[in-house]
């Protein structure tokens, strides 16, 4: 097995801060780059505008307010990580700059719903991609699924297959973040969220006993129920996904349940846009990860 950096697991496991989630992806760029106002008829295929996000999350990345002070790790979508900033990869300039540990999303978006979940597509070149991460000094990476109800199949085939990639994604010496999101917005959330944690925690149970994971969940109805997974020995760190709260609500919800730290994407970057002085730019990203580190810290 190849090795993992121990001080960037060091920083993870008991760093205070949070994780800055700057992985859109494809589908969720344009959306990503029309809130930061550079809408589509700024760019023409997909190149460029791949190149504009790139320069948005360059931007985000090299201001003051980027501090490893408040940030422990920053997520990056696949053609963010095969970018450089000042001439550096981007997950090398993340590390030595700034002392943020680097993470890399490795699924391909979600299948169709079927029994009240939508797993992962299938990631077909995610041998090659791991490989690439390991060369370009990645720490991590991240994978997403939606529970949509609470079915106990759905909900179990969704951890075991989560779990299943996270065994091949450890074994090449890369902590992976599960991401099992239950939707804010489902009728039966707690119950969806005591089957969740019941399924995670027979996977974590069957774990080897040097294997690690993180976990990213949504803000769990009950404050504090995700406690038992936050203190499990193979738990590296346990975040929260904003998940369409708001970035004031979902403050209020994470300040509520001890431990548990954020992983925001869009809350993170509400209210940034591409006309803003740096200053102005700057100082609205500050006050933004102030807020979100001490919802954190609680």
């Amino acid at each position: 097995m190849e090795k993992v950096n121990v001080e960037q697991l060091n920083r993870m496991n008991s760093g205070k801060g949070f994780i800055a989630a700057l992985d859109q992806s494809g589908g969720s760029t344009p959306k990503a780059l029309s809130q930061y106002g550079v809408e589509e008829n700024s760019y023409t295929n997909d190149e460029e505008m791949y190149t504009l996000v790139h320069e948005m999350r360059t931007r985000i990345i090299k201001s003051p307010a980027f501090d490893s002070q408040y940030i422990l790790g920053a997520i990056l979508f696949e053609n963010t990580m095969d970018r450089k900033i000042d001439g550096e990869w981007t997950a090398d300039y993340l590390w030595k700059k700034k002392n943020i540990v680097p993470f890399l999303k490795v699924d391909k978006g979600l299948a169709d719903l079927a029994n009240g979940v939508q797993l992962m597509k299938p990631i077909s070149n995610l041998e090659e991609l791991l490989t690439r991460a390991v060369e370009r000094n990645v720490f991590g990476t991240k994978m997403r699924s939606v529970i949509k109800e609470a079915n106990a199949v759905g909900i179990r085939e969704i951890v075991e297959q989560q779990f299943e990639v996270g065994k091949q994604i450890f074994a090449k010496g890369l902590i992976p973040i599960i991401e099992p999101e239950v939707d804010i917005y489902s009728t039966d959330k707690t119950k969806s969220e005591e089957i969740l944690k019941e399924e995670i925690i027979k996977q974590l149970n069957k774990l080897d006993k040097n294997v690690k994971v993180m976990l990213k969940l949504s803000i769990p109805t009950v404050n504090d129920f995700y406690s038992e997974l936050i203190s499990d020995l193979h738990v590296v760190r346990v975040v929260a996904l904003s998940g369409g709260y708001s970035r004031e609500e979902a403050n209020q919800k994470l300040a509520q349940n001890h431990g548990l730290i954020a992983s925001f994407s869009r809350a993170l970057s509400e209210g940034l846009t591409a006309g803003q002085s740096d200053d102005e730019f700057n100082s609205k990203l500050s006050t933004t990860i102030k807020e979100i580190y001490e919802a954190s810290i609680q």
